[in-house]
Formats: structure tokens, sequence, C-alpha cells
């Protein structure tokens, strides 16, 4: 006998939803659906209708085993996760809470006590890290640490190095194998801590990625900030550190040879300047074909889930994501300013003058990539908690009964802080005056 699993009801107290003062609501936001590529100058938005529509594939036997086994790859965006995201299928919200407390176990395991030898490293050893942080049973093995080096002319205390860990790459176990119905090699990145990435961030300026030495594609364009944690390294240094970008092919080479023959998806998760980092990543892996097969016509999946990620490149960046296969899941808060950011005022959604017309600077505009999962909260007291990562995953496990309070990590202030310290490094901030409008909107917004 088949039975169906639907999204239940997401009413909630103090949490309000897209829609939720029109007649018709829409509990969970919407789904922008990748636009076509190719030769096809169509161009459609699609929003998700709010009938409890189940696919097909998802009407599975209450005795089946393992219905993730069977439907991964739908759940991993095989078809842009159409018919999944409204209303939010129960699979696909525990894979999304799955991932990421991956990416809060970045945040657990980081060393932010200056008096400890790790100090802004991680506080434990790969083989123990998931144990500590309170996941032992998550099927998984810690196989690399990932560090990162933000190339900002900023003075370094001490003289010492500014590489940070950023979070780490795991690879799922046999038995979790049977469980997942392939082989998950995992890569997840924390968000932004350090005030060396804070000023990175922000430099807000577009430059050729030129991430595959045979074909540069100039028009290809992504952030300089994160771009400059991805690639810069300290090999001018005896004991310095190999680039980001290094460090992830390498370990991501040796993952897929050494499990080549089964069945695999590379699964990339992040958090704010984690989740550009992230995506970053995933379209390197495309373009430079790791993720290629012996079949010309097969190819490992590349996901990203995305939690309060800005934009990371142009509107060229994007399609050539779409035409690599990337799949991305993002997964935003409407309140969070972060995720406006860069291209606040030239985006997507400008560069298109009433469905007709195209501006010849569109090139230049900064989009998006991928599927947006929009939640909308806010909480007076506590303005910062619109990009807290905790607060998202809170509200997915627990949608009736999330606390909007929290305590700790002063994000709002901070990057304003920091923001308006820059003048001091001598670095040119381009959006700085949009990042601080941002930021301030938030706390003045919903009063």
């Amino acid at each position: 006998m088949a039975s169906r699993v639907l999204m239940p009801s997401l009413n909630l107290n103090n949490v309000t939803f897209p829609g939720h003062n029109q007649a018709q609501s829409h509990s969970f936001g919407q789904v922008c659906l990748p636009k076509k590529t190719g030769i096809s100058s169509s161009r459609q938005s699609v929003i998700a209708n709010n009938s409890l529509v189940t696919p097909a594939a998802m009407v599975v036997s209450t005795k089946t085993c393992s219905i993730l086994s069977h439907f991964w790859r739908e759940l991993q965006g095989s078809n842009n996760w159409e018919n999944l995201i409204e209303p939010l299928h129960p699979l696909l919200r525990k894979e999304i809470i799955r991932y990421g407390e991956f990416v809060t176990a970045c945040y657990k395991a980081f060393d932010l006590d200056p008096n400890s030898k790790r100090y802004l490293n991680c506080k434990y050893g790969k083989k123990s890290m998931l144990k500590e942080v309170g996941m032992d049973n998550s099927g998984y093995q810690v196989t690399k640490y990932i560090y990162a080096t933000p190339d900002v002319n900023i003075p370094i205390q001490n003289g010492t190095s500014c590489g940070r860990w950023i979070g780490y790459v795991a690879v799922s176990s046999d038995e979790a194998v049977k469980r997942l119905g392939r082989r998950d090699v995992l890569i997840t990145f924390r968000g932004t801590v350090t005030n060396h990435e804070w000023l990175a961030n922000f430099m807000s300026s577009l430059t050729p990625a030129r991430l595959d030495p045979h074909n540069p594609r100039p028009e290809v364009k992504v952030e300089s900030g994160f771009l400059s944690l991805y690639t810069s390294d300290e090999t001018d240094s005896k004991f310095g550190l190999e680039s980001c970008r290094e460090q992830l092919l390498s370990e991501v080479s040796r993952l897929l040879n050494k499990y080549k023959g089964e069945e695999l998806s590379i699964t990339l998760a992040g958090h704010s300047m984690g989740s550009a980092l992230a995506l970053l990543l995933a379209y390197d892996i495309s373009e430079l074909g790791l993720n290629q097969t012996n079949s010309d016509q097969d190819h490992i999946p590349v996901t990203v889930l995305s939690f309060g990620g800005p934009r990371v490149g142009n509107s060229s960046f994007k399609q050539r994501c779409e035409e690599l296969g990337v799949k991305v899941l993002r997964v935003v808060n409407v309140n969070d300013p972060i995720t406006k950011l860069p291209g606040v005022l030239f985006n997507e959604n400008f560069r298109v003058l009433g469905g007709r017309y195209e501006f010849p600077w569109s090139c230049s505009c900064y989009a998006h990539v991928g599927v947006e999962l929009a939640l909308d909260f806010f909480n007076v007291q506590n303005p910062s908690c619109v990009h807290d990562l905790e607060t998202y995953i809170n509200l997915l496990k627990w949608p009736k009964r999330v606390q909007m309070q929290k305590e700790g990590f002063d994000f709002l202030n901070t990057a304003r802080e920091l923001i308006l310290s820059a003048q001091s490094f001598n670095i040119n901030l381009p959006w700085k005056d949009a990042a601080i409008n941002m930021v301030n909107m938030v706390q003045s917004q919903k009063t």
C-alpha cells in the first residue's frame, strides 16, 4: 500500500513567511528555476504553486527500507528540485538539515579562544572531530582539513600566518552507503569569523575566474574577495600553506580515484562566505571535468547546499554553472542582507527591463545561481539572528517551536565595524556604502 509523505503546515509564532498577508499564501517561499541556456532565447521564471503535489517518484511503499537510497538523485537536484520545494518534501527537508548540521560542526569545532594553542584552528583531530561535536553517528569520516588564506594587505599580528581553518572534507562510510544509495564526498565550509575574512568579503569587484588553464573564459567573472580566499597561498614562506583550491582539488581527486567505479556524489555545503567557496569549488570541479566518468554521457553529480549565501559571480558565471550541470539549492532568509550582496543595485533582477530589453552592461551584473528556498524570519530584540545558521536549521527542524532568541557572535555589528575600519588599511571597497546600508536596514525594518 502506497503512502504519501507531505510537508506539515508551517505556521510559526513570531516568524512570518512570504505571502503571509496575501489571499493565496505560499508557506515556504518561491522557486526560481535556472534559466535555460543554449540557442533558445526563452526566459521563464517559475513560481511554485501551493498545491500539495508529491512527485510520483516519491510515492513509495511504507515497507521500503530506504527511500533515500532510491531517490537520492532527485534530492540532489537532478530535476532542479521541481515539485519538492513547495510544499517542502520531508525527505528533502531532512537532507537540508543533515547537511546544515555538517556545516554547524565547523563552527562548533572552530577554536576562538585566544589563549588556546589551536586558536583559529580546529579544536580536534580529524578522527575525533565529528564525535566531539555530537555527530558520532553521522556515517561520515573526515579525511582532510581545509585552510584558506585571504590575500588582503593588512597587518598580521606577530608576523604569523593569516591562514585559518575553514572547513573539512569527509566521505560516507560503507554502512552509510547502503542508506544513502551512493558514496558521498562531502566538503563543508564555515562562514566569516576572522577580521581578514570580513575585509576580503567586502572587496566586491568582479574579476575573471580563469580557473581552467586550457580555456580561461574571461567573460566568466566572480567576486574578487571570494576568489582571493579560494586561490591565495603562502608558498613564499618556507612552511606556508598552499591555496584552499589546491588543497581541495587534490583531496577530491584522491577520493574520486579511490572510489572509482562506485556510485558517487559530490556535495558541497556552506554558510555565508562558506557558501561562496562551495560554489566556486563546485564550478571549478565541473569546469576541470574532475566529475567526469569513463562514459561521455555520465558524470558524478555536483550539488551545492547554500545557507545564507551571497552572490558569487556575474550572469556569465551563472550561465556556465548551469551548462556544466552544477546544482545549487539556496536556503535564504528574505531579511538577510548578506544574501543581497554584492550587487545590491546591479543584479539579475535589474538586467532585463520589462522582460524585453537587456542592458548592454548586463554581463557585469551579479547573479544568484540555482533554486531558492526562501524563509522569512526576524526578531526585533536580536536582529543578528537573520543570518544565524542555527536559526536557519532550527526553523527547518521545528517550524512550530523555533526560538528566535540567540546569544553569542554579534554578526551585524561586527560587519559594520569592519567595513568602517577598512579605510585605515587603505583598502578600496566599491560597495562599502551599500553594504553599510544593507546592515543598517535589518535593524530598522519591522519595528
